[in-house]
């Protein structure tokens, strides 16, 4: 992992983990300035509330949500009217 795969991933998932924190926080004794300035910028972000703290879902876990929802909740609700 380096920081600026965390602060895309965090970035575009809105979340970071506990554990990627924690990564970020031991190594930042080995970070360039470039890596310094990006792990700057995902703290301000936390600060700022724009990246939560937490858990990503697995995109399969998100589709499965997304047909349970949209097609097989309303099909059992409809049968029973």
């Amino acid at each position: 992992m380096t920081v600026g795969q965390l602060f895309l991933e965090s970035l575009s998932s809105g979340v970071i983990t506990p554990n990627e924190l924690s990564w970020l926080t031991h190594q930042q004794d080995h970070f360039s300035r470039v890596e310094e300035a990006t792990a700057l910028r995902l703290g301000r972000l936390l600060d700022q509330g724009d990246i939560q703290l937490g858990c990503r879902l697995p995109a399969a876990k998100l589709r499965h949500d997304t047909v349970r929802e949209q097609w097989i909740e309303p099909l059992g609700r409809n049968r029973h009217l």
